[in-house]
């Protein structure tokens, strides 16, 4: 399963922490972002995947996400 979100993450650093900080929920995922892309995508590839709790998560760093229809 791959989610895509929309974020308003800028920088690759705060990427990485961000990135660090989900494998911590998520552990057998592929995260990544690309952040060249308009929309600051962050894509998630797991089993099983809970947009609530990546939502609450960046939320709770202080970054917006939703999820990219």
């Amino acid at each position: 399963m791959i989610e895509v979100f929309k974020t308003n993450v800028q920088e690759i650093e705060q990427s990485k922490i961000i990135v660090t900080k989900l494998l911590e929920h998520f552990p057998n995922s592929n995260i990544n972002f690309d952040l060249e892309d308009c929309d600051k995508i962050l894509r998630v590839h797991a089993l099983s995947i809970s947009n609530s709790q990546i939502i609450d998560l960046l939320d709770s760093y202080g970054y917006q996400c939703e999820v990219l229809l």
